[in-house]
């Protein structure tokens, strides 16, 4: 777990494992990644939607998110229950996902 600018989300990031293929910074919906000279850098981490694409598209494992949780997952719940996205819905606290 992540603890950036008093927000909490799930996301890990291991620089270590990284070979830098970018391929989170082209699935990563709010620009969490960014390109970096030996490794992917973790830029934005408080700006994690939780939605899962960056784990899923990492052939190094660098990364590990519990997707289904924040905000992807009230979007989707609000989206199948048709009912409008409120506030305190979720957890990111940005209006930029909610």
């Amino acid at each position: 777990m992540t603890a950036v600018s008093g927000r909490v989300n799930t996301l890990y990031y291991d620089p270590e494992s990284c070979i830098n293929c970018g391929m989170c910074i082209a699935v990563c919906p709010h620009a969490v990644f960014a390109a970096g000279e030996k490794a992917v850098r973790l830029v934005r981490a408080e700006d994690c939607m939780e939605c899962g694409a960056c784990q899923r598209n990492c052939p190094s494992f660098a990364i590990v998110v519990d997707s289904g949780v924040g905000c992807a997952a009230a979007m989707i719940s609000a989206a199948l229950k048709g009912k409008p996205m409120s506030e305190g819905t979720c957890e990111c606290g940005g209006s930029d996902c909610c």
